[in-house]
């Protein structure tokens, strides 16, 4: 990857934040963030991050931030208009922070090679408590903002993402990597930021069985 250009697929939380820190360690140069908006793109998809959140993330990397509205049925075609567009600007590898998913790996690899863009994966098959301790190890700092109702306790909204909240989890029988969508995080300082998100955390909104937290900048 040494050299390589790339674009990031951003969803502001921990995953996509640790696959881009290995990418820019591994030697890989960042060119884009690219994140995913409800059709409106006032909120991002999944992680309901406002904008400007999404924004001041992608400002403290220090690198442009591309997004695309859809809802799901059009996401495909975004998700392709979006690597065209990247292809075109001489960017010829995308960034994504699938762990060990093969059905989403699949589908990405495949969607992507159809506009010659080539899908990386820096976590791929790494074990999942190994990169969730790698993550807040090299000090990455997140926070728990979208809890699924159905498969874990909504108390667990708002949580700080720290070793002993893994602990916890695991200790009721819950994927500490969320890679189900028990929950998100957002990610609000680490090695890759210039600086720390002033951000503060307000009132919950549930919808179809998932409660949200909102984030805004202070």
């Amino acid at each position: 990857m040494k050299n390589k250009p790339f674009v990031a697929s951003w969803s502001g939380g921990k995953d996509s934040a640790l696959a881009y820190y290995r990418a820019v360690n591994a030697g890989a140069i960042p060119k884009k963030l690219w994140t995913m908006f409800e059709p409106d793109e006032k909120q991002s998809k999944s992680h309901a991050l406002p904008f400007e959140v999404v924004e001041a993330q992608a400002k403290s990397l220090g690198v442009p931030l591309m997004t695309r509205g859809a809802d799901w049925n059009g996401y495909q075609d975004q998700f392709l208009d979006a690597m065209k567009t990247c292809v075109a600007k001489g960017i010829p590898a995308a960034v994504f922070g699938d762990i060990d998913v093969e059905d989403h790996l699949k589908w990405v690899q495949e969607t992507c090679a159809t506009v010659d863009m080539e899908a990386i994966h820096p976590l791929w098959m790494t074990p999942r408590r190994q990169l969730l301790e790698e993550f807040i190890d090299v000090g990455f700092e997140a926070y728990v903002i979208v809890v699924n109702t159905k498969m874990m306790p909504v108390h667990f909204i708002g949580r700080k993402f720290t070793i002993e909240f893994m602990d916890e989890l695991e200790s009721l029988g819950i994927d500490a990597c969320g890679e189900s969508g028990e929950f998100h995080t957002v990610v609000i300082d680490g090695p890759i930021f210039s600086e720390r998100l002033q951000v503060q955390f307000g009132t919950e909104m549930e919808r179809d069985g998932y409660v949200f937290k909102a984030v805004t900048l202070n």
